[in-house]
């Protein structure tokens, strides 16, 4: 019997894993920074490395007994630094946000101007937002997209930051579909003085296989998470420049933490080492032509998806025209075994616990084979629920979307 010991042990946390393995293999899931991790990756993350603590970096512990933990960060490194095209790789950060205080640390002093996308705009927390440390600690300089096309003006950016001179400028962000011109963020950065740094964790997947350009050569640092679109661990990691690599590593230790998660670094290796191979390229290729006819098929039925449509895994649409609040949408959805999450959109006049749009992506529906039919299939399940989003339609979409899903096995998950 599969997780024999976890069903003796605690029975309440073994019928947990049970029903979340079974939700996740029903559902229709689109959050755009969900995924399915391999069986492998999961494999590796539940190995005996849990057990072991190796504060410092490889050659340099604080710790005996590093005979194997070594190889593997080192394994690790090299795998990223190959896979990105990076100079220097740090494996160790427990997730993207504590990647990002990393770089923070690194280049910053308290009360520095730090300039990033605007959460209302679909930037991230960390990129200076004011509920966020990095929006307490540093002066926020935020830049947003046009109202009239949902896109990042470049001219408006360059504009912002000769105003402002902030010290470090990011690119990258939570809920925007269009392609990042990094090499126009490095000039406008090189041009003030000012640090630039790119979050790809939305995006790593696509840029690991050639679908999104990749930010490498023209950031000084470059933050990801290992999950999304990379279908790894849920973890973080930095790539850098060789000459930013010293403060880096002493930014994450011993400036931010202790003994890394050597479960996670295993399980990381084997996402990388499987994101090197020819058929990454082609999933991470088909998930932007999902989200492409997705969000062609939703606009064909008269949602208004941001900036028109999508360069990448996902899509932001404002429902205000369907008379229907994202948060209302997304709980009907969710019973229909669809799962989303609602969303501000750019200048939403809504609250951002009730906002006005929903947001989606196709990493997850790519990841178990399902293709542009299935996507027309998805869209028209949506326009029917949020057409009328009670329980009675929930349930009969839901009916149907067990038929597709039943045809694409969710990989890693090995229902009883």
């Amino acid at each position: 019997m599969k997780d024999e010991a976890l069903s003796l042990s605690d029975p309440k946390v073994f019928d947990l894993v049970r029903a979340e393995e079974r939700r996740q293999a029903e559902k229709i899931r689109m959050i755009p920074s969900e995924n399915y991790v391999s069986r492998a990756v999961l494999e590796a993350s539940g190995t005996v490395f849990t057990n072991k603590y190796s504060e410092g970096y490889p050659q340099k512990r604080y710790y005996e007994g590093q005979q194997n933990v070594d190889p593997l960060e080192i394994l690790t490194q090299d795998r990223a630094c190959k896979l990105f095209g990076a100079d220097h790789a740090n494996v160790q950060p427990y997730s993207g946000s504590p990647a990002n205080l990393a770089v923070y640390l690194a280049f910053l002093k308290p009360g520095d101007k730090v300039m990033g996308m605007a959460l209302p705009m679909g930037g991230h927390l960390t990129h200076g937002s004011g509920v966020s440390i990095t929006g307490k600690f540093f002066q926020p300089v935020p830049y947003g997209v046009r109202r009239d096309t949902g896109r990042i003006d470049m001219d408006e950016v360059r504009e912002i930051a000769r105003r402002e001179r902030p010290q470090l400028i990011w690119a990258g962000g939570t809920a925007y579909s269009r392609i990042w011109d990094f090499a126009a963020f490095a000039e406008i950065a090189k041009e003030v003085g000012a640090h630039f740094a790119v979050d790809m964790a939305h995006i790593a997947g696509l840029i690991a296989g050639g679908a999104h350009p990749t930010p490498v050569p023209h950031a000084e640092v470059v933050t990801t998470t290992t999950h999304k679109t990379l279908r790894g661990p849920r973890g973080g990691m930095i790539l850098c420049k060789d000459p930013f690599a010293p403060a880096i590593d002493k930014a994450v230790f011993p400036g931010l933490q202790g003994g890394p998660h050597v479960h996670n670094t295993a399980a990381l290796a084997v996402a990388l080492n499987e994101a090197a191979r020819p058929e990454f390229k082609q999933y991470a290729h088909q998930i932007v032509a999902n989200a492409k006819v997705l969000a062609a098929e939703l606009m064909a039925r008269g949602f208004h998806v941001l900036s028109g449509g999508t360069d990448n895994h996902l899509l932001l649409v404002d429902l205000t025209n369907k008379n229907v609040p994202g948060k209302v949408a997304a709980k009907a959805l969710d019973k229909a075994g669809i799962e989303l999450n609602y969303n501000a959109v750019p200048f939403d006049p809504r609250k951002p616990f009730d906002p006005s749009g929903i947001r989606l992506g196709t990493p997850s529906v790519t990841t178990r084979g399902m293709g542009e039919s299935e996507m027309k299939l998805v869209a028209g399940w949506i326009d029917r629920v949020v057409g009328k989003p009670d329980d009675e339609t929930a349930a009969k979409v839901f009916a149907e979307v067990l038929e597709v899903t039943r045809r694409f096995p969710a990989p890693g998950i090995l229902l009883q």
